[in-house]
């Protein structure tokens, strides 16, 4: 018997290293026992003998290595013997892994799955809670514990690294604990689950959490299905899902009783002549029409988002600016462009020559359109029904206001003044005319900047969006 010992890290690449070697001197998979370990012995060791021969040119199909590595983060301890046999039958038959009803073949792929769900599940339901800062550093520290049902720590570390780079972190699991300080990650030996836990924002996480959850769309068995029970343990909002989902039906009907009614038919007429001849300014002011439009449910968006996010800036003033909508954090301090976008509207106004508090800054849309993956809410564009009924809270901002000039930043905010959101990089720099006849300067929204991958573009984007800047100053000045 040929044992093979393979490490704790760097498993995946060990056991390749290891099959190819054994594969290659025509090593059958019933005389080679695998073992896992801490201490990596020499390839042959325990009762090991080193192999004779030159190594012979070893094919494996396109796709196998990702398989391979993530088959040997399975919990199934023949593992790494079922991935072997496979490679020696891939020899024989290159295409093997397209027959998906061979048994073989069907195992393997059912536990890299397994292992693939096992990584979103712990993206998904990892929760760090903060301990002491590192003041000397100036960095946060954060601790998290999680089971996965697959020792999948060395391989889904690298993504909060990615994500949390910005600060010190551990995760730790009961296979292995991955830490991550000043930039570097490393790994321990896992870890057992330490008692007590808890900080101050969960309490706030918890509030946020009961404050999302939408009675009406509640749906156990699909909940249940992306947020399995075995994970709930772990979760500072598992506590409040029971009560939850145990009221639902009495909060849904307790909606349905507050739902607005319809005005008279008399009354929706006389509000769309006097908006028509321009009597009607909505609310009188500026804040008693943010007031209003709190409690604003025209259309679908309202359930998800935390509250309206309404413009900014004062009466009278000469510029307008139009965006798409509020993103994640305007929906949570509920302020118009404060998140990454809005820095770099912020930075290209100052560049300018443009003072943020000396102009008026909206959305086309009130409220944060997104959907929920893991612990992000991913941006959505408004479809332009959402655009079509928002239209009216815009237009009674234009009307208090008065600009002289409007901004719309990106083809949504063209949707909503223009008419036409086609074409926005080709109509770019030009001006056009809203519906009541106010000049409207097309430009591209600051999140398009964001999104260039490279540096040298983004750049050149950088100066074009100043100069549209610098464009609509001389337009009011003139």
């Amino acid at each position: 018997m040929r044992i093979v010992r393979l490490p704790e890290t760097g498993v995946a690449e060990a056991w390749r290293e290891a099959a190819r070697d054994l594969e290659s001197r025509g090593v059958p998979g019933e005389v080679v026992e695998w073992v896992r370990g801490d201490a990596a012995a020499s390839l042959f060791g325990d009762g090991g003998t080193p192999l004779d021969g030159p190594a012979r040119a070893l094919k494996v199909p396109r796709g196998f290595v990702d398989l391979a590595e993530k088959v040997t983060h399975h919990s199934d301890p023949q593992r790494f013997a079922r991935l072997y046999e496979l490679l020696l039958r891939l020899q024989e038959r290159p295409r093997l892994l397209e027959d998906v009803a061979d048994p073989g073949v069907a195992r393997i792929m059912a536990m890299r799955k397994s292992v693939r769900r096992d990584m979103h599940k712990m993206t998904a339901f990892v929760r760090f809670r903060e301990v002491e800062a590192d003041v000397e550093r100036g960095r946060r520290r954060f601790f998290a514990w999680f089971e996965p049902e697959h020792p999948i720590t060395e391989i889904t570390a690298p993504f909060f690294a990615r994500r949390f780079g910005d600060m010190d972190w551990m995760i730790a699991t009961p296979h292995l604990c991955a830490r991550f300080e000043d930039g570097t990650l490393d790994f321990l030996p896992g870890a057992v689950k330490p008692a007590g836990g808890g900080d101050p924002t969960e309490e706030l996480w918890r509030t946020y959490y009961r404050n999302i959850f939408n009675p009406a769309r509640l749906k156990v068995a699909a909940m249940r299905s992306e947020m399995p029970k075995k994970y709930w343990k772990n979760l500072p909002e598992a506590a409040l899902i029971p009560d939850m989902i145990a009221g639902a039906e009495a909060r849904v009907r307790e909606m349905r009783g507050r739902e607005a009614t319809s005005p008279p038919l008399r009354a929706v007429r006389m509000r769309e002549r006097a908006k028509a001849d321009g009597t009607e300014a909505p609310g009188g002011t500026i804040a008693a029409l943010r007031a209003e439009a709190a409690g604003c449910a025209r259309c679908p968006l309202h359930a998800r988002a935390t509250r309206v996010v309404f413009g900014e800036g004062p009466v009278g003033a000469a510029l307008m600016f139009v965006g798409e909508q509020p993103g994640d954090r305007e929906d949570l301090e509920g302020r118009p462009f404060v998140g990454p976008a809005g820095q770099v509207f912020d930075e290209t106004l100052e560049a300018a020559g443009i003072a943020r508090d000396g102009v008026y800054v909206t959305n086309a849309v009130k409220h944060f359109k997104h959907v929920v993956r893991g612990k992000r809410r991913i941006h959505q564009r408004p479809d332009a029904g959402e655009v079509s009924h928002c239209k009216w809270w815009l237009d009674a901002e234009r009307a208090l206001v008065r600009p002289r000039l409007i901004v719309a930043l990106g083809a949504t905010a063209a949707l909503a003044l223009t008419g036409d959101g086609a074409g926005i990089l080709k109509r770019r720099g030009g001006v056009e005319t809203a519906g009541d006849g106010t000049p409207v300067f097309l430009t591209v929204h600051p999140s398009f900047l964001l999104r260039l991958p490279d540096a040298e573009a983004r750049a050149r984007e950088t100066a074009l969006f100043r100069a549209d800047l610098e464009a609509a100053k001389r337009y009011v000045a003139a």
